[in-house]
C-alpha cells in the first residue's frame, strides 16, 4: 500500500484514470489534487474532469493564459455544481499558479472531457453549429431547421420518443449541415489555420463535435423501443463522446507528457457498466471500457472506494463486502494494487441518493489499483 501514485504508474506518459465511486464525498476530489502534483512531478502536464468540455474552454483559457478571473470561471466554466467544490478551485489556482513560473511547452493544462448530456434534458445544437459557420465564413441556415432553443432543451424532449424531434426532418437536416461543416473544417484547414490559429481551428472542431454528439443524442431519445434500451442508449451516447473527447485530448497532449482523467467509477472502468433505475436494468460501456480497448496508449485505472462518510449518510460496511475487507487494511486512505484485494460481496447498504457504487467482482478485475477512503471528510467542514 502506498501513498504515492507514482508507485503504480511507470513512466511520465500514458493515461492514468482516477476514479471516485460518489460525487458527493470531498474527499475524493481533494486526494486527487494531491495526486495530480505526485504525477506532475513525474512529467504529467494535463488533468480533465467530468464535466463539459466546451464549457471547460473557459477553465483552459485562464489556466494556461491567464484570461478571465478565477471567480469568472468556477461560475461559467464548470458544468453541474462542480464549480461550487472548494477542491476544484484550489486546483484551478494552483494549476494558474504553476503556470505563471512556468515557459508554455510546459505549462499544465485542464480539460472536460463530458457533455451537455443528461437523462432529463439536452440542450439544441443550434449554437454549436453557428459556431462553425461562422467560424467557415458561410451563409447557411441553421436557426430556421433548429426553431426554438426550448423545443430541444424541454425535459419531454428526453423522457418522452413521442415529444422529441430528434428524429424529425429538422433534425436530419441539422445532421446534414453539421457533417458537411467538418467536412469543410478538415479539407480547409491549411488557410483556416494560417488565417486564425491551431488553437482556434482545433476549438471550432470541439464545439462542432459538441454540437453533432448533442444531434446524435436527440435521436436516440426519440427512438420507439422499450424504455430500458432506450435510456441505455442514451448513456451509450453520451459514453461515446466522452472517449472521443478522451482520445482528442491526449493526442494533443500526448507530445507534453501523460493526463489524469478523473470521474465518477462507471465512466472510467473497463468492464461493462451497470445500473438500476426506475426498474430498468441499464447496461452500456463506458468511455474508460472504450478508450482502453482502443487506444495504443497504456490506461492505467484506479477506482474509489469508499468506507464510511457523514457527507453521504454512509454507514460503515457490512461484514463480507470488498469495503469491509479494505477497511480492516487501510487507516485513513490508501492506494493498493486491484489484485491484492481477496474475493468478497458487493456492498448493499448504500441509496440511490449517496450516489454511491460499491465496488463488484468485474469491476477490480478491470483495474489496475485501488484508491480506498476509511472515512470521508467530516460534514461540518466546507
Amino acid at each position: 500500500m502506498t501513498h504515492d501514485i507514482r508507485d503504480l504508474v511507470s513512466g511520465p506518459g500514458g493515461l492514468v484514470a482516477l476514479g471516485e465511486p460518489t460525487h458527493r464525498e470531498p474527499a475524493f476530489p481533494q486526494l486527487r489534487n494531491e495526486l495530480f502534483a505526485q504525477l506532475v512531478d513525474q512529467g504529467f502536464r494535463s488533468i480533465v474532469l467530468e464535466i463539459d468540455r466546451v464549457t471547460a474552454l473557459a477553465v483552459t483559457a485562464y489556466v494556461r493564459d491567464g484570461v478571465g478571473s478565477l471567480d469568472a470561471v468556477m461560475a461559467e466554466g464548470f458544468s453541474t455544481f462542480f464549480g461550487e467544490l472548494p477542491a476544484n478551485r484550489e486546483l484551478v489556482a494552483w494549476l494558474r499558479e504553476q503556470n505563471e513560473r512556468r515557459p508554455p511547452a510546459e505549462r499544465l493544462s485542464f480539460h472536460g472531457f463530458d457533455a451537455e448530456m443528461e437523462n432529463m434534458s439536452a440542450p439544441s445544437p443550434r449554437r454549436y453549429l453557428e459556431h462553425a459557420r461562422d467560424y467557415l465564413g458561410l451563409d447557411l441556415d441553421v436557426a430556421g431547421p433548429a426553431g426554438d432553443d426550448e423545443r430541444w432543451s424541454r425535459q419531454e424532449a428526453i423522457l418522452d420518443p413521442t415529444e422529441s424531434i430528434g428524429a424529425g426532418p429538422e433534425a436530419e437536416r441539422l445532421r446534414c449541415l453539421g457533417d458537411d461543416l467538418l467536412v469543410e473544417l478538415h479539407a480547409r484547414a491549411p488557410e483556416l489555420v494560417a488565417a486564425t490559429s491551431a488553437a482556434k481551428w482545433r476549438e471550432t472542431r470541439t464545439r462542432l463535435t459538441a454540437g453533432l454528439g448533442l444531434l446524435r443524442y436527440h435521436k436516440q431519445a426519440a427512438r420507439r423501443v422499450d424504455e430500458s434500451t432506450r435510456i441505455s442508449g442514451l448513456l451509450a451516447t453520451r459514453a461515446a463522446l466522452m472517449a472521443q473527447n478522451l482520445l482528442d485530448i491526449r493526442d494533443a497532449e500526448r507530445h507534453r507528457g501523460g493526463t489524469l482523467v478523473f470521474a465518477n467509477n462507471v465512466h472510467l472502468q473497463r468492464n461493462r457498466s451497470q445500473m438500476a433505475m426506475a426498474g430498468m436494468d441499464l447496461r452500456w460501456y463506458g468511455a474508460g471500457a472504450i478508450v482502453s480497448a482502443v487506444s495504443a496508449e497504456p490506461y492505467t485505472l484506479i477506482v474509489g472506494s469508499l468506507g464510511r462518510s457523514e457527507s453521504i449518510g454512509l454507514r460503515q460496511p457490512e461484514p463480507g463486502s470488498y469495503e469491509h475487507a479494505l477497511q480492516d487494511r487501510v487507516t485513513g486512505w490508501e492506494l493498493l494494487p486491484a489484485a491484492e484485494v481477496a474475493p468478497a460481496g458487493t456492498r448493499t447498504d448504500p441509496t440511490g441518493e449517496q450516489g454511491y457504487f460499491p465496488l463488484d467482482r468485474a469491476t477490480l478485475d478491470g483495474a489496475d489499483a485501488v484508491l480506498h477512503v476509511a472515512a470521508g471528510t467530516p460534514a461540518d467542514l466546507p
